[in-house]
């Protein structure tokens, strides 16, 4: 069997010898299936012609009772070789579909046109924030609505007989989460205090924006100028009555609409979220309250209450 395969060999060998267009053609051992080169077949080729003559030398040396032993060795030692050679040949084929798996991932890396996309969006981004801010004005924006305000206060309160020195004016175009509720120095033409203050509830779940009535049991806060009458302990704790100046608040002492602090109410802006509701009343925070009610209390006159939109 190995004499046969040796032969056949040889004559591959010797058609490759004699034929000079064989320079490029791939050989393949049939037996052992591995495709090899011309510089493989013809260590090879060599090789297996060492390995016959040899054969044929031990054959002539060894004795008989250690031939079958031997012809055992070389055909496991050949069939080693063969399948070696068959694994490194496996072996070396990913290799070269790494290196393409990985000119492919830098051709990935190359393109950054992401960054300049994201700056655009972070750009547009930023004129919408303007425009809410704008949405949502504050009180310096509404200074000369103050100003205007102010000077009728006066006027009102120099007619009727009430304090020239200070007003409370509560501004309903402002969000609840923002300072609304101004206290005004008409000597000095200046806000010198505010506070947050809730608005009613008309008597539903919630109200994010204010509505007004003066009907009784409606829950809801009046517009207008109040005269902010007496201290009183009430179910709210300390309370400061309100007369109501005009037809649109002119309920104000029947429904019991009042100045109270009321724990609900912090001492610092939330905006952009919103403020509890009350019944109508005005409420403030207890630390807020604290500071109008020693105003109230030391005034000589009556102080005007105006809640405006």
């Amino acid at each position: 069997m190995i004499f046969s395969f040796i032969l056949n060999y040889e004559m591959k060998v010797e058609n490759f010898i004699y034929n000079p267009d064989a320079e490029n053609r791939i050989y393949t051992l049939i037996d052992c299936h591995i495709p090899e080169s011309f510089p493989k077949c013809l260590t090879r080729i060599l090789s297996c012609l060492i390995l016959k003559h040899s054969i044929i030398l031990f054959v002539k040396l060894i004795p008989v009772k250690y031939k079958v032993v031997l012809m055992i060795a070389v055909i496991t030692v050949f069939a080693i070789s063969c399948s070696d050679m068959e694994k490194s040949s496996f072996e070396n084929k990913p290799l070269a579909v790494k290196k393409e798996t990985k000119a492919v991932k830098s051709k990935k890396k190359k393109p950054k046109i992401k960054t300049g996309t994201i700056e655009k969006t972070k750009e547009e981004a930023i004129p919408v924030n303007k425009e809410e801010e704008k949405e949502t004005p504050t009180a310096s924006e509404n200074t000369a609505i103050i100003n205007i305000l102010t000077k009728k206060v006066n006027n009102y309160a120099i007619q009727n007989d009430m304090s020239t020195e200070y007003c409370f004016l509560v501004d309903m175009s402002l969000p609840s989460g923002r300072n609304r509720f101004f206290i005004y120095d008409l000597k000095k033409n200046s806000i010198i205090n505010s506070g947050l203050v809730s608005h009613g509830s008309c008597n539903e779940t919630f109200l994010a924006r204010p509505k007004f009535s003066n009907e009784s049991k409606s829950g809801c806060s009046s517009l207008g100028k109040f005269k902010v009458g007496e201290f009183y302990t009430g179910k709210y704790g300390k309370s400061f009555r309100l007369y109501g100046l005009d037809n649109c608040n002119s309920n104000a002492y029947k429904r019991a609409v009042v100045i109270h602090g009321y724990d609900c109410v912090p001492d610092e802006e939330i905006y952009p979220r919103v403020l509890c509701n009350s019944l109508g009343c005005v409420m403030v925070s207890y630390k807020f309250f604290d500071k109008i009610s020693g105003m109230i209390r030391k005034s000589e006159k009556p102080i005007v209450l105006w809640i405006y939109q």
